[in-house]
C-alpha cells in the first residue's frame, strides 16, 4: 500500500518503511508525526484519489532527525564592474521513516524498527571512523578470552628470555668523503 502526502508545499509517495527528507518540523528525534493531508491512496482494493483531500486518511511517521540540508551557493555577479558577491545557504530538513498508513477501509504497518541514527553516524561508519556497536557489545567476550592470550604472551617472552642473545653487529665504517676534482680555472 502507498499514499501520496502533501507536507511542507511539497508531495511524497510514501510506502511503509520508507525513509523521507521533507521540510523541517517541530519534535524531537524518535517523536511520532501524522499526516493528514492524504492526496491519493493506492493499495489492493485499488487507487482512491481525493478531492483534493481524502477524509479519515492518515499517514504515521517516526522522526529520525532534524539537520541541515547540502549547501546552496549563491553567486551574483554583474560583469565589467568588479561586482562579485558569494553567499551560502543550508536549509534546515527533518528525516522521517513512514511507519503506518490507514484510510480507504486498508491499513499497512512497518514491522521493522525505527533506527534513529544519523546521516552523520551512519557517513563516519561507512569510513570507519565511528565505532560500531557490534564492537562494543563484543568486548566483554574479548576480556574473558584475555587471560588466554596473557598466557600465550608470556610463553613467548619466556621463550625469548631462554634463548641467548644475539650478537651485536659493530657499527659500519663510515666511507671516506670523495675527494673534489681541481678546477682547471687556473688561468
Amino acid at each position: 500500500m502507498y499514499a501520496v502526502i502533501k507536507t511542507g508545499g511539497k508531495q511524497y509517495r510514501v510506502q511503509p518503511g520508507d525513509v523521507i527528507v521533507v521540510e523541517k518540523l517541530d519534535g524531537e528525534a524518535g517523536s511520532n508525526v501524522s499526516f493528514g493531508d492524504v492526496l491519493m491512496l493506492g493499495g489492493d482494493k485499488g487507487i482512491t484519489l481525493g478531492a483534493p483531500m481524502i477524509a479519515g486518511a492518515t499517514v504515521a511517521a517516526t522522526l529520525v532527525e532534524t539537520r541541515k540540508g547540502e549547501k546552496i551557493k549563491i553567486f551574483k555577479k554583474i560583469r565589467r564592474q568588479g561586482y562579485r558577491r558569494t553567499n551560502g545557504h543550508r536549509q534546515m530538513e527533518s528525516v522521517l521513516r513512514i511507519t503506518g498508513i490507514e484510510g480507504a477501509g486498508e491499513k499497512a504497518k512497518w514491522d521493522g524498527e525505527t533506527s534513529l541514527m544519523t546521516k552523520a553516524e551512519m557517513n563516519l561508519r561507512a569510513r570507519g571512523l565511528a565505532p560500531r556497536v557490534e564492537e562494543t557489545e563484543a568486548k566483554p567476550a574479548k576480556k574473558a578470552a584475555a587471560p588466554k592470550a596473557a598466557k600465550a604472551e608470556a610463553s613467548k617472552a619466556e621463550a625469548a628470555a631462554e634463548k641467548p642473545a644475539a650478537a651485536k653487529k659493530a657499527p659500519a665504517k663510515k666511507a671516506a668523503p670523495k675527494a673534489k676534482p681541481a678546477s682547471t680555472d687556473e688561468a
